[in-house]
């Protein structure tokens, strides 16, 4: 990648990701042109390619960037430094609706990216996941009070049962358009509730 796509105003930088985003979201990466991408832009393709060699190089930066933008906002929130599982994941919650509202198409993308099937660009995308998802899980881990929970709970399944359960119903808020944040904010607040009921040790 060109280092001069870092040398850009924040507003050009964010004009092509959120391009780059929108497009991918939308297609394959093999049905995915770059002259669409630099469209939304409102640049050239010539230009775009001065910023990233190909396409390959556009589609695993795009998916770093998720990567990235997703721990730093949940560090940020504060997600890794709380005792209470549950007080962790709802700082995750918001944290998650804030990227959503700075990158509307950014969601579908990740999700779209997991299930990418291309040789191109499928194992770097499998082994970037994994890398991430077992960070963002020890971050978690090193701060979890055990006695919290119900004895004998297997608390790594736990954790991944509700990582699934949260990051499919995400899924399913994309896939119908427009995402209604506060019936998101709503859902996940009954979501909780329900876990804690069957995970927290009863006083």
């Amino acid at each position: 990648m060109n280092e001069r796509f870092f040398s850009l105003p924040e507003e050009k930088r964010q004009a092509i990701i959120n391009a780059g985003y929108r497009v991918f979201s939308q297609n394959s990466y093999r049905h995915s042109p770059m002259s669409e991408i630099a469209a939304e832009a409102g640049i050239s393709k010539g230009l775009l390619f001065h910023y990233f060699r190909n396409k390959r190089e556009l589609y695993l930066f795009m998916w770093d960037q998720c990567a990235q933008m997703t721990i730093q906002v949940l560090t940020r929130y504060g997600c890794y430094q709380q005792d209470g599982l549950f007080e962790s994941i709802e700082r995750g919650i918001r944290a998650k609706m804030e990227l959503i509202r700075l990158y509307p198409d950014m969601a579908n993308f990740t999700i779209k990216a997991f299930y990418e099937k291309d040789a191109d660009v499928c194992a770097a995308i499998q082994e970037s996941y994994h890398r991430y998802f077992n960070f963002k899980a020890d971050q978690v881990r090193v701060n979890m009070d055990p006695t919290q929970f119900v004895p004998g709970l297997d608390i790594s399944m736990m954790y991944r049962d509700m990582y699934w359960a949260s990051e499919g119903y995400l899924w399913e808020m994309v896939q119908r358009g427009e995402v209604d944040m506060e019936r998101m904010e709503r859902d996940f607040t009954r979501l909780l509730a329900f876990w804690k009921s069957i995970y927290l040790r009863k006083e």
